[in-house]
């Protein structure tokens, strides 16, 4: 039978540690293969319209008028994501090569805005004037240049960002693709270069932990428990970073959980350092057997399961407390939750 870390003291950890490392890997859940759509997700059918619009308009792609694109965006501003998506850019990236090659000042903080307000409301024409007409009209001309001449030469050890099946070649690279469809083997190679859904996993990346801070919010307030739930970047004194969760309040902690996703081996090193240094602020200036706060670890992604010293680490600095999906039903009955319980099933 399967026998957790929280199970256990810490003398029994120790004697058999790996016993333990085996139990948690057995039940850590990735999760990397589902991601939330998040607010601003956009459905293929709206891209697509926004696709066939800037088609209409450009004659099959035949000619890119930066007049012609701005009226269409304005009514209809998905377009504006789709060019993008064929220029290959971030936002920022966009801006910055506008700013370069127009003299307007698009700043990071602008054409990001401006992505995410047609992704939040791609049906809702857009509102320009002034400074605002200014920098989309340089967004629009710079791609309109850049998909017009296509890549440029580069030495043989460099790979120019417009070096893809659909803009290699400018014009004729986009026209024949529209036409014939990409093949496949090629759309899968640009897919290694750039993996599939990366653009939507990076814009998700701050609420892909959200799963597992609302279990743990769910497990607290259904025992009664008083708990301070933490906003990102806040600053809590006493911690030069604040945890995701403090019991019963940031005034008097007694215990500390820290919540953690995480798909790779290397975020997980550093949620580990995370984790032992909230270790060893719990017992600064106080004996091994009385610290300060008592710190629990709720973790979830294959990123955990990965390095078995960094797991060893992480169960030695919780004393055991090492939770994951599939044991947070026990989260109260095996920590000093229970001394908090104020609601009983």
């Amino acid at each position: 039978m399967t026998k957790f870390p929280f199970e256990a003291g810490i003398d029994e950890i120790l004697d058999d540690v790996d016993v333990y490392i085996d139990s948690v890997f057995s039940c850590l859940e990735s999760e990397f293969l589902v991601m939330p759509k998040g607010a601003g997700f956009v459905e293929y059918p709206v891209f697509e319209r926004g696709y066939e619009t800037l088609k209409a308009v450009t004659n099959g792609f035949s000619r890119l008028d930066p007049d012609k694109i701005f009226m269409v965006t304005v009514s209809d501003p998905i377009a504006l994501v789709v060019l993008r998506a064929m220029l290959g850019f971030t936002p920022p990236e966009w801006g910055y090569v506008s700013t370069q090659r127009t003299g307007v000042s698009v700043t990071q903080g602008f054409v990001r805005a401006l992505d995410r307000k047609i992704r939040m409301a791609p049906e809702t024409k857009l509102n320009i004037n002034g400074v605002v007409r200014e920098r989309v009209e340089a967004l629009i001309q710079t791609a309109c240049q850049l998909l017009s001449t296509g890549a440029p030469k580069v030495r043989q050890d460099q790979l120019h960002r417009l070096n893809k099946a659909d803009t290699k070649q400018g014009l004729s690279s986009i026209k024949n693709l529209s036409r014939i469809g990409a093949p496949y083997a090629m759309l899968l190679y640009e897919r290694v270069l750039g993996r599939p859904f990366a653009g939507h996993r990076d814009s998700v990346s701050d609420i892909i932990g959200d799963s597992l801070e609302s279990a743990i919010e769910e497990v607290l307030t259904n025992a009664g428990i008083s708990f301070r739930k933490t906003k990102r970047a806040e600053r809590i004194e006493g911690f030069d970073q604040s945890p995701d969760f403090i019991i019963p309040s940031e005034f008097n902690p007694q215990i500390i959980i820290e919540a953690k996703i995480t798909e790779d081996d290397g975020t997980a090193r550093d949620k580990v350092t995370r984790i032992q240094h909230l270790g060893e602020l719990s017992l600064a200036g106080r004996n091994i057997d009385d610290p300060r706060y008592e710190v629990i670890a709720c973790i979830g992604g294959r990123g955990f399961g990965v390095r078995r010293e960094d797991m060893k680490k992480m169960i030695i600095a919780t004393r055991g407390k090492v939770f994951t999906l599939k044991t947070l039903d026990q989260l109260v009955e095996y920590t000093r939750l229970k001394e908090f319980q104020a609601r009983h099933r």
